[in-house]
């Protein structure tokens, strides 16, 4: 061989090895990476009617803030089913949904510490804020966001949701989010949290978005500040509007919080047996009893019931002084004006829980075996469970399960 000849050799394995080996490397593992990300996913409406369909998806781009997590729960929130239907804004079709996503972090990025490959981790409503980071867009200022700086996330403006969102960061570039109905889940290590190790990922699941929402709600009302949270409520008297995924769960908050006196209120006689063993000691069937003969008996009502209509029934309820939180996502909520000023009744809203409140409620639940009542479906029957969901038979939580 010429030294010309081997010179030339030299000079395509030093190009090899140097520049093209490094380029395959790359797109040899964004394919091994990307390629385990399956989910059910969502082509149109129809989709809510179970017609979601199987297939992959591309994930946001790896960032060294990120987490992998290979899905083994996932718990089925109503909310799954108005963004199916695209009835909470337009929805970004395709999609994934699911939002109590629990699994195995597989992958954890370099600047990532709390969490470890091999950990039991869960992720709720939310997978992203602008965290005051530096925004795609120049012209923008998120330095000072309010809400991050304070520990709200869950109030930032640019909050994203785990599915039907987009991801901030400069790097993601505007990705979408992509929910649990699926194998795996990439999102920012920021909202990714450590399961205790009391809870099982079964239970786990709902406690991530169902179980933080009404903890965070629960939170905003203290009656005593120096007390922890099992004193939380104490010689309060509590009504809960909705036995159903929240509402149970927040009948079991509430009793783990010192609440004095526990009143759930649904349409239907035949919870009241559910009620009594998940530790109200009262229950309204609106269906068939006059609400009206329990006026002025509340100091708290949590209402986790998303359908439009009047709540002056309901405010009634509460004494003078009361408060009325909101936690269904309703269109059209209607009242009495002068019940409220009268009665000097508080309304507001609560949306789902900030970072630390979800680390919060963990502990709490872990602490006060708080355990949601859940029936397990396999990951491959996601649509036949959707259409159980809508049709009411969910007592309380449909958790799906990967077989790993």
């Amino acid at each position: 061989m010429s030294e010309r000849s081997s010179s030339s050799l030299v000079q395509i394995l030093c190009l090899f090895r140097y520049r093209l080996r490094p380029i395959l490397i790359e797109a040899m593992n964004h394919w091994q990476e990307n390629g385990k990300f399956k989910g059910w996913l969502a082509l149109d409406k129809n989709a809510a009617a179970g017609q979601m369909e199987w297939g992959g998806f591309e994930p946001k781009p790896w960032e060294k803030t990120d987490i992998d997590i290979k899905i083994t729960h996932c718990g089925m929130c109503g909310s799954d089913m108005h963004v199916l239907r695209s009835e909470w804004g337009p929805t970004s079709y395709p999609l994934v949904v699911g939002h109590e996503i629990v699994g195995i972090a597989e992958r954890v990025g370099t600047d990532v510490h709390h969490i470890r490959v091999g950990d039991r981790v869960g992720v709720g409503a939310q997978s992203d804020a602008c965290l005051c980071r530096k925004p795609p867009a120049v012209a923008q200022d998120w330095s000072s966001c309010e809400a991050c700086v304070t520990g709200h996330e869950n109030r930032c403006p640019r909050a994203s949701m785990s599915y039907n969102g987009v991801f901030h960061s400069a790097a993601a570039d505007g990705a979408k989010t992509m929910g649990g109905y699926a194998s795996y889940h990439r999102c920012p290590s920021h909202f990714v949290f450590k399961i205790p190790n009391a809870i099982s990922s079964e239970h786990a699941a709902p406690l991530m978005c169902a179980g933080a929402t009404v903890y965070s709600a629960l939170g905003r009302v203290r009656t005593d500040p120096t007390g922890g949270m099992g004193q939380h409520l104490r010689g309060l008297r509590v009504g809960v509007i909705g036995v159903g995924g929240l509402g149970h769960l927040a009948i079991q908050f509430a009793r783990a919080m010192g609440a004095e006196h526990l009143m759930a209120i649904s349409r239907k006689v035949d919870k009241l047996g559910d009620v009594l063993e998940l530790g109200a000691h009262s229950y309204i069937a609106t269906d068939g009893e006059d609400v009206g003969t329990q006026e002025n008996d509340l100091d708290l009502i949590i209402s986790t019931i998303a359908a439009d209509g009047t709540i002056t029934k309901h405010l009634r309820l509460l004494k003078p002084g009361g408060r009325y939180i909101v936690l269904g996502m309703q269109d059209a909520v209607l009242f009495d004006g002068k019940v409220l000023v009268v009665k000097e009744i508080g309304i507001m809203g609560s949306l789902i829980a900030s970072p630390s409140e979800v680390r919060n409620m963990l502990q709490f639940a872990a602490e006060h075996c708080i355990k949601p009542w859940v029936e397990v479906r396999q990951m491959s029957q996601a649509n036949s469970a959707l259409e159980d969901m809508e049709a009411g038979k969910a007592r309380y939580r449909y958790v799906l399960c990967n077989n790993t």
